[in-house]
């Protein structure tokens, strides 16, 4: 119940705290929905989730329809959507998502905690606390060894490649990250990357590392299109 004089539709702040980098990382209600900003810039909310699940979708489009036990890499827990849609493939056996933020991560068994399905619970989802830069490189010498790969990559670390809210991620979008990805990615699996708007030189250097781009538009609620570009490593 709101006080006499209260807008009952404002934003209630949560959680605030300080994230790894440093910077602040804040949850907050909006009536049914939730936001998480950082350093006051808006990341995500619970209004939709349609782009981050077409993401995966088209990720995973390639399996064959009697596939099980795929494995599933995700950049990014945010609130949840991608992950759900994963792990909700049949053909899916392990969903891994590496979050630089624990605080996330633990919003999952509170707040969150509805919003995907309490993830931290799944036993098919290992949520990794890391920053997926430094994760990627430890996880492609293991690759080259013999260790794990991935049939889907999905990244939604961020805004896209021309709109990072932390600048170090950019380094998720160049030449040498797209090498680590491909050496994660099992032969003839996909990554697919999430952005906010048409980044027309990172669609370059994907066609140019992986010889053909396809480029999926959903239609977001204000503005242009959410894109999803979607890369296929060489069977």
């Amino acid at each position: 119940m709101s006080l006499p004089g209260e807008d009952p539709g404002a934003p209630a702040v949560v959680e605030r705290v300080v994230g790894e980098t440093g910077g602040e990382l804040v949850l907050r209600r909006t009536q049914a929905h939730w936001e998480v900003f950082s350093n006051g810039v808006f990341l995500m909310d619970t209004r939709d989730g349609a782009s981050e699940r077409e993401m995966v979708r088209a990720a995973l489009g390639g399996l064959p329809g009697g596939h099980r036990g795929a494995r599933v890499l995700i950049g990014g827990l945010g609130v949840g959507f991608s992950a759900r849609e994963a792990l909700d493939d049949p053909r899916v056996g392990l969903v891994r998502v590496v979050e630089l933020e624990p605080k996330v991560v633990e919003w999952h068994s509170g707040p969150l905690g509805e919003v995907a399905g309490r993830l931290p619970e799944e036993h098919r989802c290992d949520l990794v606390r890391a920053d997926l830069a430094d994760w990627l490189e430890e996880a492609a010498r293991s690759a080259a060894a013999g260790g794990e790969r991935y049939d889907a990559v999905c990244l939604d670390t961020d805004n896209g490649p021309d709109w990072t809210v932390r600048e170090e991620n950019g380094r998720l979008y160049g030449a040498r990250a797209l090498d680590l990805l491909a050496s994660v990615t099992a032969p003839g699996g996909a990554v697919a990357f999430w952005s906010a708007m048409r980044s027309p030189a990172f669609e370059d250097l994907l066609r140019g590392r992986f010889g053909g781009v396809r480029t999926v538009e959903v239609p977001a609620r204000a503005g242009g299109p959410d894109l999803v570009y979607l890369v296929r490593v060489p069977a």
